[in-house]
């Protein structure tokens, strides 16, 4: 890519957020946080990393972009690093490329793609990096993640162009609604209910998680169906005992199945899918219910909509289609 382009179109504050494995975290933090200390000071970035206690964690680059970018050379340097010091033993015969996951807003992902598949086929053969861009949004969020492998270079290059065009798609549209991300998730902190709070347990203390309890109060209000004792996630969650009587939203395996019908009119079932199924998707994602949308039954005015999971999941799937239809009507819900 001309530098000029790099240099004229990117002379902006930008952020860059990687998801990356703790052992990769590791290496860049290094011994006493000198590593990443060394990185803030010489390029000027700010340079932020999510909490440790998960198997995955975000790296947050902020800042002019040749700050940016420095910050981002050295951390692929570092990468490239490990990589030659793991194959010093290793019997492999070809050595594994750089490898690393931006996390983006889905919003933005067409733009990046491009009219089947034109823009990301540029970006690969301009750059010489493998790219691929996940179809499914990550877990609990409105992101996705984009995998780039190859020779340090080519991912540096591959990233600039990837900021060009979403820096191009910002000033174009403004992205449209709210954009949630991605939180990596301790692997094997269960989420528990107690007394109507939900918390997580991390070794031997239970920690307190007010959005995961603000999330069950919304699903337990839009709730149509009975919290009966055992058949369902929250068994035994409107005790105020403090012992632990519930799991995670509906996600137990013996939480029973059962399906609902919503009843939406044709003209506004376009917000509840969304372009190219991204809202629809995302409700999915959010409540881990399942949701399927009728075919057009001509000379009806609606559609039907069945929502099927666990009691839970399909009242915080109908919370959020009950936000979205109201946001379009301004007010009008739907039961």
């Amino acid at each position: 890519m001309d530098t000029g382009v790099i240099e004229g179109g990117l002379n902006v504050t930008l952020t860059i957020r990687l998801l990356m494995h703790g052992k990769e975290v590791g290496s860049i933090i290094g011994k006493k946080g000198e590593s990443v200390k060394k990185m803030r000071e010489e390029s000027g970035a700010r340079i932020n990393i999510s909490e440790g206690n998960c198997p995955e964690r975000i790296i947050t680059l902020a800042g002019p972009t040749n700050a940016i970018f420095k910050a981002f050379a050295m951390i692929i340097d570092k990468l490239e690093e490990d990589i030659s010091s793991s194959m010093t033993n290793s019997t492999a015969a070809s050595r594994p490329p750089v490898t690393l996951r931006l996390v983006v807003p889905a919003s933005q992902c067409g733009s990046l793609i491009g009219k089947g598949g034109c823009k990301i086929k540029e970006i690969r053969e301009s750059t010489g990096a493998q790219v691929q861009v996940a179809g499914d949004m990550l877990p609990n969020s409105t992101e996705r993640a984009i995998t780039i492998a190859g020779i340090p270079q080519s991912i540096i290059e591959c990233v600039k162009q990837i900021c060009v065009v979403m820096l191009e798609t910002l000033s174009q549209s403004p992205p449209k609604g709210v954009t949630i991300p991605y939180r990596p998730k301790p692997s094997s902190s269960p989420v528990i209910f107690a007394g109507g709070q939900a918390y997580t347990i991390q070794g031997q203390y239970a920690i307190p998680q007010p959005d995961l309890t603000k999330l069950h109060q919304l699903a337990m209000q839009q709730s149509h169906f009975p919290m009966t004792h055992g058949n369902t996630g929250f068994s035994g969650i409107e005790s105020s005992s403090p012992e632990v009587k519930g799991y995670w939203a509906g996600l137990d395996a013996s939480a029973q199945t059962t399906s609902h019908e919503l009843t939406i009119p044709n003209d506004l079932i376009g917000c509840i899918i969304g372009r190219q199924g991204a809202k629809i998707n995302e409700i999915r994602q959010m409540s881990g219910a399942q949701i399927k949308t009728a075919n057009p039954v001509e000379g009806s005015t609606d559609r039907q909509v069945t929502i099927t999971g666990s009691a839970a999941s399909i009242s915080l799937a109908q919370y959020l289609i009950n936000v979205r239809l109201s946001s379009e009507t301004g007010g009008m819900g739907s039961s």
